[in-house]
């Protein structure tokens, strides 16, 4: 089953977060074989970490809370809060299989959410440009919640073009890029 967990920091956690670096990576690791995608969000300033985003394939539910919250940021309290949803992999690749790889062009995280029909269940024309796609779904994976994609773009509106702005209530989107170990 495929997971897609996003931890949000906490306003003023940076040196909480530097602090942890090691123990961050050191766990991460330990998920190497499952990770479909990684990495970290910024702020507007472009430098600033707002967030962490790994794509996992686990087991079941109970293992992707487990993975989430026994991550080392998120108990020393670095995030403000996790989303965390089963997910499907539309593309059925990694990111390390995008072949735009790893540096370039602007990459976002677009997060559509929803709570109506479900919306964007098929790969966008233009598919070429997203490393990763899928929608985000109920822990039984019955309902759909939204739809969360990671996608090479030159700015933000570009990037949330993917997705079908009035099928959902919030389209946030995010700098991104690809994270794990060099």
């Amino acid at each position: 089953m495929e997971f897609f967990c996003y931890h949000r920091d906490r306003p003023g956690s940076l040196p909480l977060r530097e602090e942890l670096g090691e123990a961050h990576w050191a766990y991460m690791d330990r998920y190497e074989a499952k990770l479909i995608a990684r990495g970290p969000t910024f702020a507007p300033d472009g430098e600033s970490p707002s967030g962490s985003v790994h794509i996992v394939d686990l087991p079941d539910p109970a293992a992707a809370r487990a993975f989430a919250f026994d991550e080392p940021n998120y108990q020393a309290g670095v995030y403000r809060d996790v989303l965390l949803r089963r997910w499907r992999n539309l593309l059925g690749r990694t990111m390390w299989d995008f072949p735009g790889g790893r540096t370039g062009d602007d990459r976002h995280l677009v997060l559509g959410l929803g709570s109506g029909p479900a919306a964007d269940l098929d790969v966008p024309p233009g598919h070429h440009e997203l490393i990763a796609y899928g929608p985000l779904l109920s822990d039984d994976g019955a309902m759909w919640l939204g739809t969360a994609a990671l996608v090479r773009a030159p700015d933000a509106e570009a990037a949330r073009s993917v997705l079908t702005r009035e099928k959902y209530d919030d389209i946030e989107v995010h700098d991104w890029e690809f994270g794990g170990r060099r």
